[in-house]
């Protein structure tokens, strides 16, 4: 019979998970969430916007087609931790490079299988996200790894989680973002396609990807870029990224984006969404669990259609504090959260969802082209109109 390494998840609220040891052994500590993907293990952990979170997948068998280089999203893992039911040893992929347990050890990421996630995923959702410890024996107890941790040792985990920093009004940009701008793709003409700004709050590849892929010349530029900084680059268009934490606590993006509002057109996603509707006075909120997975449908206002997405977030904006400023352009069938705006007057909207789909369905694909519609269209800030649209939405 194989004997595995012993391994605990301790939550604050006093719950206790044993389980076996997987990735690199060690302890780590973050904000416990769970993602309902069923697929996209390598895109999830390689997310900024899990900095500071330990992630619970709901899908019980991950790591059977292994990891790759080409579904990196940025250049490591951001996860704090990493939870599944059951992950494999072995894989099937001709695209795979190497095994999820290879990738997680190398790259530090500290993992815990064997519980019941069903249990754990309850749990979060009848009582909300909590702080959490992985803990593996074999770093606390290398001689004897195959052991249970005793009783006192689970209970000064349970009171490390408790008294460890919340998410809550940290301002994790300095965590994520880029500490140098830099131009994709490396070779790009910046004289030949529309030149797109993107503020980095803790950006994906495939969204530079997406817009790449239409023709736009990007230049990725740090969140703590000015505003006179973002205009010497003679931008056609602003892209506001998604990113990790809470989005009221990094003010100086609120400050940066409220002077560019209606200089360029601009178009949020997720963090960037939020930083949008908090840059106009607006308002966000904690939700008690959060949106993470991809499956989770939209109903587009404009249209009528409903749109099946790819999420990953904590926080929502408050629909009603953007009033004056922004309509609501999409919902979330869900809990009716807002999943998109748009000006009342200026060519600048965002969506809470995740566009580019990675993973995820690719039913928002279309948000990429609307968006370089509006740079191609903009005649400058002296064009704009000097009333609402026919229809009360520009951009979307």
């Amino acid at each position: 019979m194989l004997i595995k390494e012993r391994a605990v998840l301790a939550l604050e609220d006093g719950t206790v998970y044993r389980g076996y040891a997987f990735g690199k052994r060690g302890e780590t500590i973050g904000e416990v969430v769970f993602n309902t993907s069923m697929t996209g293990y390598q895109e999830i952990m390689t997310d900024p916007s899990y900095n500071g979170q330990i992630i619970c997948m709901t899908y019980p068998h991950i790591g059977n087609y292994g990891i790759n280089v080409y579904d990196m999203e940025s250049n490591r893992p951001y996860v704090r931790g990493f939870i599944a039911r059951e992950f494999t040893h072995t894989h099937s992929n001709h695209r795979a490079t190497e095994g999820l347990e290879e990738f997680t050890t190398a790259h530090g990421v500290i993992s815990i299988s064997g519980i019941d996630t069903r249990a754990l995923v309850r749990r979060l959702r009848q009582g909300g996200v909590v702080k959490g410890i992985v803990a593996h024996r074999s770093f606390t107890h290398p001689d004897d790894p195959y052991g249970e941790f005793s009783s006192d040792e689970e209970a000064a985990m349970v009171a490390r989680a408790r008294a460890y920093e919340d998410i809550d009004g940290r301002d994790m940009m300095p965590e994520v973002t880029t500490q140098l701008p830099y131009v994709w793709p490396a070779q790009a003409n910046l004289e030949k396609g529309k030149r797109i700004v993107f503020m980095d709050f803790g950006i994906k590849h495939t969204i530079i990807k997406k817009l790449a892929e239409i023709g736009a010349e990007v230049i990725v530029v740090p969140a703590t870029t000015t505003p006179a900084q973002i205009m010497a680059l003679h931008p056609n268009g602003l892209f506001l990224s998604n990113g990790p934490g809470d989005p009221s606590a990094p003010t100086y993006t609120h400050e940066t984006v409220w002077k560019l509002l209606g200089l360029l057109p601009t178009f949020g996603i997720c963090l960037g969404h939020q930083i949008l509707g908090l840059a106009v006075g607006g308002k966000t909120f904690k939700l008690k669990y959060g949106h993470r997975g991809g499956n989770h449908p939209v109903k587009n206002l404009l249209n009528g259609k409903i749109e099946i997405t790819s999420q990953n977030h904590g926080y929502a904006v408050d629909t009603d504090s953007i009033q004056g400023h922004f309509r609501a352009t999409h919902i979330n069938l869900n809990d009716q959260t807002l999943e998109g705006m748009a000006h009342l007057r200026y060519p600048v909207f965002s969506v809470q969802y995740h566009p580019e789909a990675s993973p995820g369905p690719h039913d928002s694909h279309y948000l990429f082209q609307r968006f370089i519609e509006e740079v191609n269209t903009f005649s400058g800030a002296n064009a704009l109109p000097t009333a609402k649209s026919s229809s009360g939405l520009i951009g979307v």
